[in-house]
């Protein structure tokens, strides 16, 4: 009975170990997930994340866990779809419940553009060709929709280098109305001033009535690229960046972070997505990574991104 019972379990160990072994094999992960600027929007309990990194148009990659990231096979948008063909930059997508739709705010040959969709993995497509500023080069349009329902749009001018101004959207969401423009930030503190002028890269966060401006500053090429904030009691400004800044620069052994984006996990965890330089030798492709934001509990209070930096990897098998 007892060598019976050894038999037995001697069977189910081989058994458990040659499955294992066997699930093992079906995968393969790369060590990076290839997305510049990136974006990740929760959706029906999947995350999906969108980036620079194709010459033809927008990636889709989805992910249950945002530790394992499977890359869509079709492009969320194809430059057939779109106003331009080329320089597809910097996407971001949003569900907008009211209207049933899916919009995404991207650059494309310099020229901030939108597209919707029925899905998150698209097709999204451009029902009208044309940029939503069409005399004016203009990059990283990002949307944010007061808790009163008036829409803005953030995003970077060339003029004096890059900086960063904000108008009010029709509320097709698609139409600037232009008489808003407003300009809310440029170069101004010293850690920007290393190489070129830029401030980029606008993300809208608010926080007990607050609203922060995340943005990054300096050359993407640059290690000493990075992240900093402003805050400002209306989301047209005027703002005050923080005297600390930056908030994330060269971290542990990554150079080149920023052109970030929040969202909130499937815990309830505010989280920033960013991307950095492949390594400090090599610029691209550039890598996505996450991490958490927290807030103090100061009068102001001040934004805090963790040192736990979560590299998320990719199946590529």
């Amino acid at each position: 009975m007892k060598k019976l019972h050894y038999l037995v379990l001697l069977f189910i160990s081989v058994f458990v170990m040659s499955c294992s072994s066997s699930e093992k094999s079906d995968f393969e992960y790369s060590t990076s997930v290839p997305l510049a600027d990136p974006f990740i929007m929760l959706h029906d309990d999947v995350y999906y994340a969108y980036g620079t990194n194709s010459d033809n148009g927008i990636e889709v990659y989805t992910s249950d866990d945002l530790k394992i990231w499977k890359k869509e096979p079709q492009l969320a948008l194809n430059k057939k779809d779109s106003w331009a063909d080329r320089w597809f930059w910097a996407p971001e997508v949003y569900y907008i419940k009211e209207k049933n739709k899916f919009f995404m705010y991207y650059s494309a040959d310099e020229h901030i553009c939108v597209a919707t969709g029925d899905s998150p993995l698209g097709p999204f497509v451009q029902t009208v060709q044309k940029p939503m500023l069409e005399d004016e080069k203009c990059i990283d349009n990002t949307l944010f929709i007061d808790d009163d329902g008036k829409p803005y749009m953030y995003f970077d001018r060339f003029n004096d280098g890059l900086n960063i101004w904000v108008a009010e959207l029709e509320s097709d969401l698609e139409t600037i109305k232009k008489e808003t423009l407003t300009k809310c930030i440029n170069v101004s503190q010293p850690w920007e001033e290393i190489w070129p002028r830029v401030n980029e890269g606008a993300f809208i966060t608010k926080h007990k009535g607050l609203y922060y401006l995340t943005y990054s500053a300096n050359s993407y090429e640059s290690p000493f690229y990075g992240i900093g904030y402003a805050t400002s009691s209306s989301p047209l400004g005027p703002w005050t960046k923080y005297d600390k800044n930056p908030i994330l620069q060269k971290p542990d052994s990554l150079v080149g972070v920023g052109h970030s984006a929040m969202f909130t996990d499937k815990a309830g965890q505010l989280k920033i997505v960013f991307h950095a330089h492949r390594s400090p030798e090599n610029i691209h492709p550039r890598d996505m990574y996450i991490s958490d934001v927290t807030f103090t509990n100061d009068e102001v209070p001040v934004m805090k991104i963790s040192g736990a930096i979560l590299k998320p990897k990719l199946v590529i098998k």
